[in-house]
């Protein structure tokens, strides 16, 4: 049976419509807190960590709210990454942990991210559990006066997470003489950027470090890296990160300006892995992993597998087959050696280590070239209509004419009201005929 709140990565949507508003919130907080608090802990706890929208003020209180009604206590931390978050949840041994963002998104979206006490982000299975929490009668949930949760805000979550992500690295490992410029999309990231790079010895250029509410993602992060390729050329930097609004994405750019994706970082860091007998079992990609990418690493004899699209999916298919690396080519890369969920600025200084002594970024990215490949995303009001069967009938169609040269892929976005047609093929004029008769059917 479908979900009927959560999609591929938590609970996403417009600020104030159907599921992403105060009311709902209460509700998410009050489901959440009464099935965590049957794991039978001593403490009842949640943390709750943010991205910096404007309705995270309107959200968190109601948040608050339903888990302090459901007996749990909380802990507020503010702005912070999702995966800081996801690992304080698990060095707290807290129950549950519960990231306010709507990642790459506008400001007017937002959303939910959930983790359990072990830090990695719920199963389709227990995501049914609390929906079914959520429709249940709020009083049958509701906590007696003497056992309502108690709340706190904590000011350490970014020193504590920076703390945990250096320690997974030499003491010695610094990077000076680097310079490093960093856009944080205004973002969850803004602070814990810049301040990570700068105690390590980097000189620092931080963009996308004032956010007002409004403007996360706008026009800068990962979802726009022509913004950090401009900076690149301008400071003449030896490399450039790009995150996404709650930091759990990468995007890169070497010292020459090219842009480097999640697809061509994941190569280069299996390649180095298996050098360095660190990579396991081998690499999980997705559905829309380049298919440069399954050759390369074919070439260099590492085992790849493509999991549905989401870091979720991935990380299970990892924990499956006992892999230590995988991601997407939007920049969500799981290192499983340190994490269990994407983390921009764990992958950046994981390739950072890499060029410890003095190798150039262009050099450590010269790993695959891509197979070309085409996406369009398209606005739909009902996401079900891949099903109809004229829809169904012009992607066999498509995928008739691709075949031997290339492949097709529609699928329906797990985040946004979006139909997401995406085509790979070395044959340009091809690739194109077969997404735009997709597309105009679709339209």
């Amino acid at each position: 049976m479908a979900k009927k709140y959560f999609g591929t990565d938590g609970i996403r949507g417009a600020i104030n419509s159907k599921n992403i508003n105060g009311d709902m919130f209460f509700k998410f907080g009050l489901a959440s807190g009464t099935y965590f608090k049957s794991q039978k802990k001593k403490k009842q706890t949640a943390i709750i960590a943010k991205d910096t929208r404007l309705s995270g003020y309107t959200l968190e209180p109601a948040l608050v709210s339903g888990l302090a009604s459901a007996g749990m206590h909380v802990y507020t931390l503010g702005p912070l990454p999702t995966n800081g978050l996801a690992m304080l949840t698990k060095e707290m041994k807290a129950n549950m942990g519960i990231m306010i963002t709507a990642s790459h998104n506008p400001h007017y979206d937002n959303g939910l991210k959930l983790f359990g006490p072990d830090g990695m982000k719920l199963s389709d299975k227990i995501e049914k559990k609390i929906e079914a929490l959520i429709d249940k009668k709020i009083s049958n949930n509701l906590s007696s006066p003497e056992k309502l949760g108690r709340v706190k805000r904590l000011e350490t979550g970014t020193k504590q997470y920076i703390k945990i992500l250096k320690k997974n690295f030499t003491k010695e490992f610094n990077l000076r003489g680097l310079r490093i410029v960093i856009d944080c999309a205004n973002g969850a990231g803004y602070k814990a950027g810049p301040e990570l790079l700068k105690s390590l010895g980097a000189k620092v250029i931080a963009i996308g470090v004032n956010p007002n509410g409004l403007n996360i993602n706008k026009d800068c992060g990962s979802t726009f890296p022509r913004k950090i390729r401009t900076a690149v050329k301008k400071y003449k930097a030896h490399i450039g990160i790009s995150l996404d609004g709650d930091a759990d994405r990468i995007i890169m750019c070497d010292e020459k300006g090219n842009i480097v994706d999640g697809d061509q970082i994941i190569a280069a860091l299996a390649a180095r892995w298996k050098n360095k007998k660190m990579l396991k079992g081998g690499v999980v990609g997705t559905l829309m992993s380049n298919y440069g990418l399954e050759k390369y690493l074919k070439s260099k004899r590492i085992k790849f597998l493509r999991a549905n699209v989401g870091d979720r999916y991935v990380k299970e298919k990892m924990q499956k087959y006992k892999f230590n690396l995988g991601g997407e080519q939007s920049g969500h890369i799981i290192l499983g050696k340190f994490a269990t969920t994407g983390d921009g600025l764990l992958v950046a200084l994981e390739v950072l280590f890499a060029l410890r002594k003095g190798k150039k970024t262009s050099e450590f990215f010269q790993s695959f070239k891509k197979t070309p490949q085409l996406l369009e995303n398209i606005i739909v009001k009902d996401k079900n209509i891949i099903n109809k069967p004229e829809i169904k009938k012009v992607i066999k169609l498509a995928e008739k004419l691709i075949h031997g040269k290339g492949r097709v892929l529609v699928r329906k976005s797990g985040t946004e009201s979006k139909i997401r047609v995406m085509a790979e093929s070395n044959n340009k004029i091809l690739l194109s005929r077969c997404v735009n008769m997709i597309s105009k059917k679709i339209k």
